[in-house]
């Protein structure tokens, strides 16, 4: 029986942790999987629940996080050599960047057969300065080389990897792209789509907006705003907007919507039955041009309130928000960067706009709020596209046929 440890950054909401748990849960009964990974940062929401929903038992390395630290990552990367040792894997796969590093370091000096490692985004722009990413550039051609095989969620993401930033060779890159049990997105749309309008006093005639995802600068929420402020002074159509997520960001953002004098105010929290707690069927919180909401583990009831799904980022692997977005037939406005232009089909699913460029973005923000038939009809589109593409079961597949041809 083939032995795979699965090791991954951090539990935290996204698509490492549903790729790294389906997979686990998934595979054929003849591979056994232990699936390991760090602690979650503080100022994210945390994944133990995704885990919990399909009866996977992670193991949880404390001194695995995130940020870079010599010491703790010294331990982590002692206790990773333990369990190789331990479990005897035929296969190591890791996930996303620290635990691709230290795991793999790890598998290959201690001989393990088949290493393998996904990229679920990098870091080579948008995220430091020149020398820094030049210094990642090269730890990761010095990791591939070490490799079996590497893992893209995207075609674009495979060009990247291989003709733009030149990690490693053609032929050592397998493009596998994300799965997801998207079913929920399609159940119960109209309750849900009631239950967030009525918590949020969202009415008939406004439009919802939302952006879902950690408040960090690579996913540039300034862009969103910007494009916000715009649209109010260019369109006659009623639109409530919704920040959903936490991060080192938020306070700032706070004061940037502000100073652009649009109206603000924060979300009540989900207390796993419902949203805060209404008097009398009123609303939970004030309505307000923008809503900083926090995080909302029901995404699925997030995105069957809004009218709109919109995304920012000046770099992106596969964001699962987009692919959550056309699953519960919601048009997109994204910038166009990393694997968005495989996810989203631009012109038909959703909008595209280069990164950074106000303009753009707000001119497709106010297109899709004026045009009700072309955003009916973009919503209509969302779950066929996406429903085979990215569901768990064709992922588990993929990896399982990599995994046998590696093994033989």
């Amino acid at each position: 029986m083939p032995r795979v440890l699965r090791i991954i950054n951090r539990f935290n909401l996204g698509g490492p942790t549903h790729n790294a748990a389906y997979l686990t849960k998934h595979l054929p009964g003849d591979f056994e999987t232990l699936l390991v990974g760090g602690q979650w940062d503080e100022s994210e929401e945390g994944s133990k629940h995704i885990l919990d929903a399909i009866g996977v038992e992670p193991l949880i390395l404390p001194e695995m996080r995130r940020d870079i630290a010599p010491w703790r990552d010294r331990t982590a990367y002692r206790r990773v050599k333990k369990l190789i040792k331990d479990f005897k894997p035929d296969i190591v796969h890791t996930h996303a960047a620290k635990a691709g590093a230290v795991g793999r370091l790890a598998a290959s000096e201690l001989g393990v057969k088949v290493i393998v490692h996904t990229f679920h985004g990098h870091v080579f722009h948008s995220y430091f300065g020149q020398v820094r990413t030049a210094m990642y550039k090269n730890i990761e051609r010095f990791l591939a080389r070490r490799s079996s095989r590497i893992v893209a969620i995207s075609e674009r993401q495979k060009e990247e990897l291989v003709k733009e930033h030149r990690i490693c060779p053609d032929s050592k890159v397998s493009v596998i792209p994300l799965g997801f049990d998207l079913s929920r997105f399609q159940q119960d749309l109209e309750a849900k789509r009631r239950l967030f309008r009525r918590v949020y006093g969202v009415a008939d005639d406004e439009l919802a907006v939302g952006i879902v995802g950690r408040l960090v600068p690579v996913k540039n929420h300034d862009l969103f705003l910007a494009g916000l402020k715009r649209l109010s002074e260019r369109s006659g159509r009623k639109v409530r907007a919704f920040i959903v997520g936490d991060g080192e960001e938020r306070d700032r953002l706070e004061q940037v919507t502000r100073d652009m004098g649009l109206s603000m105010a924060a979300g009540p929290i989900f207390n796993g039955h419902g949203f805060g707690h209404g008097v009398n069927g009123k609303p939970c919180v004030p309505a307000a041009q923008v809503t900083f909401t926090s995080w909302i583990k029901e995404v699925d009831v997030v995105n069957a309130g809004l009218d709109i799904v919109a995304l920012t980022s000046n770099n992106e692997g596969t964001p699962v928000t987009l692919i959550e977005a056309q699953a519960a037939n919601r048009p997109v406005v994204s910038t166009n960067v990393g694997g968005i232009e495989n996810v989203v089909r631009p012109g038909r699913t959703g909008l595209l706009s280069p990164a950074g460029d106000v303009e753009a973005f707000s001119s497709n923000l106010q297109r899709l709020v004026e045009d009700d038939a072309l955003r009916a009809s973009m919503a209509g589109l969302g779950w066929d596209h996406v429903r085979e593409r990215y569901h768990y079961s064709r992922l588990v597949a993929d990896t399982e046929r990599m995994y046998r041809e590696l093994l033989g």
